[in-house]
């Protein structure tokens, strides 16, 4: 029976060569090409700012940014940054302009975000003007410490406190300035913990920390339990060695919570095979981050053993038909082999990753895949894909794009 959700994968696993056709030059001259369709896709204007970082042209330009850091760009770096100025400029009079304070502090479909970026590509243009949209990020600290200050659900990364501690993450790393203090962090760390205790306590939980988006109990990096622990474990150091314990417990749950070498997407759902989502937003491409993270804090054993066997399942079943993108496409699918060769240094994973980008140009998936409406987009569209095709040029670089499990 033919599997809806991802193509067969038809290739032989790793055999002790990494792939040939696949050197630098032919990968930059696809990146450049690639980038020449997004820029003739991509809104310039005010009314279409809708969607973040996610699916609006702020993601664009967050691409645009990273292109011109890796050096393989030198010659484009000037003309990819002018543009992701131009691009984000916009989406900064739009989201300057929001009415929601809420939406202003969403990491992934809003404010936090868009000023994140946007920082950033003025940093890299030697701007002094960095500073004005990293203090309107900072000010929003604000707007998430209250403990339920979103009602769909205050906690998740898309819209939620752990989005707005994953944007200051990214900001620390790539500007390497601490925006926030530490006891702002620990506000919001400590408002993560409490409302994940409320919530557990209240829906009777027999592990400490829960969470709800729009009444599901997702587990999944998108809006899910994942994601958030991997933001309290990015800081933990800042947590009291009680909110330690109940963090560290959650992860041990969730890791028994596996089906298989994948996670439902909610809570207590069996995973039907037919029917199983495998994608960074669903499934074990996003949840590996989390045992990534506490992998590189611990170095206990069983949560490498986690990601490997996550790594084994999206080999399997990761080449999708939803698109190229990284949220529930083929190169979110191949961050996963990205992270794993960074985190073993085994080149079967490289092998794979190449495999994987050598999917997205071939004839099958462009006639079997589905049509997506924002093919520019970061997390959706051709833009997710362009970060990961220059992931493939510097692997001991490589990471999921804004979502950094190595700070």
């Amino acid at each position: 029976m033919e599997n809806k959700r991802c193509f067969a994968n038809r290739f032989a696993d790793y055999k002790g060569a990494l792939c040939t056709g696949q050197d630098n030059d032919a990968i930059v001259r696809k990146v450049i090409a690639t980038i020449e369709k997004i820029l003739k896709k991509v809104p310039t204007d005010l009314n279409d700012c809708d969607g973040g970082l996610y699916d609006g042209p702020a993601g664009v330009a967050y691409m645009l940014y990273y292109v011109s850091e890796c050096p393989l760009f030198s010659q484009q770096r000037d003309v990819y940054l002018k543009t992701a100025k131009q691009v984000i400029d916009v989406s900064v009079r739009y989201v300057d302009g929001e009415q929601d304070k809420n939406m202003r502090a969403a990491f992934l479909l809003g404010g936090a975000g868009i000023y994140a970026v946007a920082a950033m590509v003025y940093k890299a243009l030697g701007l002094s003007d960095f500073v004005k949209p990293l203090t309107k990020f900072r000010n929003l600290w604000e707007v998430c410490a209250p403990i339920n200050f979103l009602e769909c659900g205050s906690d998740e990364l898309f819209v939620g406190r752990s989005g707005y501690l994953c944007a200051a993450l990214v900001l620390k790393q790539k500007l390497e300035i601490e925006i926030l203090s530490p006891d702002q962090i620990r506000a919001i760390c400590r408002a993560i913990i409490e409302s994940g205790k409320q919530y557990a306590r209240k829906k009777r939980k027999a592990f400490p920390l829960m969470y709800s988006y729009y009444g599901t109990e997702y587990l999944g990096a998108a809006h899910g339990l994942s994601s958030i622990l991997q933001m309290l474990l990015s800081y933990q150091e800042l947590l009291s060695s009680g909110e330690r314990e109940l963090v560290w417990q959650s992860v041990d749950f969730l890791m028994n919570q596996e089906q298989n070498c994948n996670w439902p997407a909610e809570l207590g759902a069996m995973i039907e095979r037919e029917n199983e989502l495998v994608h960074w937003c669903h499934g074990a491409p996003g949840v590996a981050y989390l045992f990534a993270k506490a992998y590189l804090i611990n170095k206990k054993p069983q949560y490498l053993d986690t990601c490997i066997c996550s790594g084994e399942l999206v080999w399997q079943k990761g080449l999708l038909k939803k698109g190229p993108g990284i949220c529930h496409g083929v190169a979110g699918s191949a961050y996963v082999f990205l992270l794993l060769y960074r985190l073993t240094g085994n080149s079967k994973y490289m092998y794979r990753a190449q495999r994987f980008a050598e999917f997205l140009f071939s004839d099958e998936f462009k006639v079997g895949s589905c049509s997506v409406t924002s093919i520019y987009s970061l997390f959706e569209g051709l833009s997710g894909t362009v970060c990961f095709l220059v992931d493939l040029l510097q692997p001991d670089k490589s990471e999921f794009p804004l979502f950094s499990v190595f700070v």
